[in-house]
């Protein structure tokens, strides 16, 4: 019996079987649809969210709560020098002082248990020392009364009657306050209160206003409390002479050095491959000629020691010898031939990463022709440090000159020291000088990053920024400096426990047994390897901030994770790169001392010149280290975008590669290689394969023959 059809349903509910039947349907098609928009949610979400590792123009900052920490913290180094104007210790150390508190140039409030002080020292502004020249040099200070007088001598004053007659003409009176400017030939306090005789000239120091000696005498001095192991007056005495005889030679030594160093970065990509294959080479030659001759002298010694069977016992107890000599050679000979053999092997395996190197090397010095401002990235970068460390300096002084007033016993004479909880002050000066120099650092670091990675990813390099390094400079100063706040003072974590352990060992140097001194020495090497460490990652972390505008954390895992999938290459290039460089830093080192040693022996009035030598090839030597360690920085980060470059892209429409020429050249011959080789174990496969379906039909045939 068939059911009657409604005609105004539809056609899949006409019937109750067909209704039953088509409620589940429409119900599992919802929920299709349903999980099929979440899936495109969570897409959209994930596609959102992924990173491009490309750099990006709209930013946001990163490490705020870093920022407003390295805010606060150089507030308190602002608020410790606002302190020591406050309490009068810059005015001290600028004006001067006298030994019984007063400063110089302005009246002053009497001490408690200070004799002549409270004194009114507005016509005397400037500081004299009775024996500028007694140098303390346990202590590196100047054990000396000193006055506050109106007038430094210019001329030699012999005898105290040219004391008398300084103090009558000029109004400037050299002994102490307590003596009278016309009694000074008679008082028999003038040996201990007048200075010692004779008086040398001397003249105000600029900006601080002290009497300062015109003889060199007392400057060989101060170099002898500087450098306490030289005992020889005399020689120093040259030495500074010649030093100052010098001064325009070695200005221009300088010159030339930085000038070399500039021209170094440019032409480095021109003689790196040179060089590097060059020392490749002399390596393996030298490792194959050493263990050629090993071994000739293996066989030699075994021929000679064959035919030498003589008849004599002298030489028969000398024959008896010899297998442990042969022994010997033999084992060196294997040892040479097995570091020979691993030495060929290394080469072969990683002849295609020396040749990414070569090719970075490469890349860099074309960074420097389009980003010509990288070249003045030093300059600024030692001008800061500069400013910031003459500004520590000065508040450092500034606090030695603060404090209470303490009277010292064994000196008689009044200084200052900060007592109580204000002697911390000095502690946290110390650790704003690591923090801050390791943040200006980390500046250069991160601009340098900026610009080398706008010009990587920016295809056409016709429509790079005006001004790419100050572009990057801004987006700094605008988003990551939280980032780079956080990193320097990771660094600060490791290097303040480092240089304090370095202290404690020198302290107790000569007094400490030698497990003591293993230990901390120990201790030294590692926070030293840590500290390096995590400047390589903090730089790659920088870069990848730079890229992504990331958190420091989250660059450092991503900047991680890069380097690991790349270890091998990491290695090479920083292997090549470091040999590389410090072959550069050694070039202009030696061709600034040539020129020194030419110019200097020219002129035979100077005494002494080795000195002069001495410094500038240690200027050579930093600017040299100063100008290409922001070329390998250029390496580093070109390094981490072609690690990027050739993880994301494959050079495919849609997944074009960023990279230079050079580079792409590289990857081409890699492919090619790599090309080679999948044809040769394709064939290796097919080959294996064939035979091992030959042996069932032959095991097939002699089954069905048995």
């Amino acid at each position: 019996m068939t059911a009657r059809v409604s005609p105004g349903l539809p056609r899949s509910f006409q019937a109750s079987p067909g209704l039953l039947q088509a409620s589940p349907v429409s119900s599992r098609t919802r929920t299709t649809d349903m999980e099929s928009k979440q899936q495109q949610q969570v897409h959209f979400r994930l596609k959102r969210t992924k990173r491009e590792w490309r750099p990006l123009e709209e930013r946001s900052c990163t490490d705020l709560p870093w920022f407003l920490l390295f805010t606060l913290f150089c507030v308190g180094m602002g608020s410790v020098c606002a302190y020591t104007v406050v309490t009068g210790g810059a005015a001290r150390l600028v004006m001067g002082y006298d030994s019984y508190g007063n400063t110089c140039g302005r009246p002053n409030q009497h001490l408690d248990q200070v004799p002549l002080s409270g004194l009114d020292h507005t016509d005397r502004n400037f500081v004299f020392f009775l024996d500028p020249c007694n140098i303390d040099i346990v202590q590196r200070k100047i054990k000396s009364l000193a006055l506050c007088v109106s007038l430094c001598p210019p001329q030699v004053l012999h005898t105290y009657q040219d004391l008398k007659r300084f103090a009558m003409v000029n109004g400037s009176e050299l002994c102490s306050y307590e003596l009278a400017g016309h009694k000074y030939p008679a008082v028999p306090e003038r040996f201990s209160k007048c200075p010692k005789l004779p008086v040398p000239p001397s003249k105000p120091l600029p900006l601080f206003n002290r009497c300062t000696p015109l003889d060199l005498a007392c400057y060989t001095k101060f170099a002898q409390a500087v450098v306490t192991f030289v005992s020889d007056d005399s020689f120093l005495h040259r030495v500074i002479a010649g030093v100052v005889a010098s001064k325009e030679v070695i200005v221009g030594l300088c010159l030339l050095a930085l000038v070399l160093s500039m021209i170094l970065m440019v032409i480095i990509r021109y003689i790196s491959a040179v060089l590097v294959w060059i020392l490749t080479s002399l390596a393996v030659l030298a490792s194959l000629g050493g263990t050629g001759v090993l071994w000739w002298f293996y066989v030699d010694h075994r021929l000679h020691g064959n035919d030498t069977h003589t008849k004599v016992t002298e030489e028969e107890e000398e024959e008896s010898s010899r297998p442990d000599a042969n022994q010997t050679l033999l084992v060196y000979a294997i040892a040479a031939s097995v570091f020979t053999v691993i030495l060929l092997l290394l080469m072969l395996f990683m002849r295609k990463r020396v040749a990414l190197a070569i090719a970075l090397f490469h890349v860099a010095g074309k960074v420097f022709i389009h980003l010509p401002l990288l070249t003045l990235q030093p300059f600024i970068t030692f001008l800061l440090l500069l400013l910031f460390w003459l500004y520590w300096v000065l508040v450092l002084l500034f606090l030695g000159t603060s404090g209470e007033p303490v009277h010292n016993e064994e000196t008689g004479l009044t200084e200052f020291r900060l007592t109580g909880p204000l002697e911390y002050l000095t502690w946290y000066h110390a650790v704003g000088l690591v923090w801050i120099t390791e943040f200006i650092l980390a500046c250069q670091q991160m601009t340098v990053a900026g610009a080398v990675v706008t010009y990587y990813f920016t295809r056409d390099k016709k429509r790079l920024p005006a001004w790419p390094i100050v572009h990057a400079a801004l987006r700094l100063l605008r988003y990551h400096v939280g980032t780079v706040a956080k990193g320097s003072f990771i660094i600060t974590l490791v290097k303040v426990p480092r240089l304090m352990l370095i202290y404690v060992s020198r302290q107790l140097k000569g007094k400490e047994n030698a497990c003591a001194r293993c230990v901390l020495k120990s201790c030294i090497c590692c926070l030293w390897c840590l500290e390096k460490c995590l400047n390589y990652l903090n730089q790659n972390a920088y870069a990848a901030t730079a890229i992504n505008s990331t958190s420091f954390c989250t660059s450092a895992r991503d900047a991680f994770v890069l380097l690991v999938e790349n270890a091998l290459r990491v290695a090479t290039v920083n292997a090549i790169g470091d040999l590389v460089l410090f072959l550069g830093k050694i070039l202009v080192v030696t061709t600034t001392a040539f020129a020194g040693v030419l110019l200097l022996n020219a002129r035979r009035d100077y005494a002494e010149w080795l000195l002069p030598l001495v410094i500038v090839c240690l200027f050579a030597f930093l600017a040299a280290h100063c100008f290409l360690s922001v070329f390998e920085m250029v390496v580093d980060v070109l390094f981490l975008c072609f690690a990027i470059d050739t993880k994301y892209n494959d050079g495919t429409p849609g997944k074009e590669f960023f990279m230079d020429k050079a580079l792409m050249e590289f990857v081409e011959s890699s492919r090619r290689l790599e090309r080679v080789a999948g044809r040769g174990r394709s064939r290796v496969k097919a080959t294996s394969s064939e035979g091992a379906e030959m042996k069932p039909m032959a095991g097939g045939s002699g089954s069905s023959s048995a």
